[in-house]
């Protein structure tokens, strides 16, 4: 099964973090959105969208992103690490029932912050993503996987 996971993770890495450690489950082709603006998704049978939270909502790149280069009916998946926790999926949602997509499933978990005012009292969720935010992530994938091929 052919896998990439489209992400933005440039404050604290948090992000790429989680997705270092679903990437050494097999091969999954890792797209920093910063670097790549346009890809062709098609050959691939799942694809994710990962990111920090900033301002209540994925980062405008991976938007974009999924705007421009989401194909048709595939299946996605979305993570994501916050500072609090909410709900930030609904306009990467939107995109996806836009493009006629099957959302298979969303992965968040704290993640150190600095954004905006919680520099100035040094951050929060220090110490995240931890082990079992990774582990969560993780088991998260292999579910997702298993799911398609099942």
């Amino acid at each position: 099964m052919k896998v990439a996971i489209a992400y933005y993770s440039q404050h604290h890495g948090n992000t790429k973090k989680l997705l270092d450690a679903i990437n050494e489950l097999g091969n999954v082709k890792l797209i920093n959105v910063v670097e790549c603006k346009e890809a062709d998704l098609s050959e691939y049978d799942l694809i994710g969208f990962a990111s920090g939270i900033y301002y209540g909502k994925f980062s405008k790149a991976v938007i974009e992103f999924a705007k421009n280069n989401l194909p048709d009916r595939k299946p996605v998946f979305l993570i994501n690490t916050y500072g609090v926790k909410g709900n930030y999926t609904k306009e990467m949602e939107q995109i996806i029932k836009e493009k006629s997509c099957q959302l298979l499933g969303t992965y968040g978990c704290k993640g150190f912050d600095t954004f905006g005012p919680f520099k100035l009292i040094g951050g929060i969720a220090k110490g995240h993503p931890d082990e079992n935010d990774v582990k969560g992530a993780v088991e998260f994938f292999r579910r997702i996987i298993e799911s398609k091929i099942n």
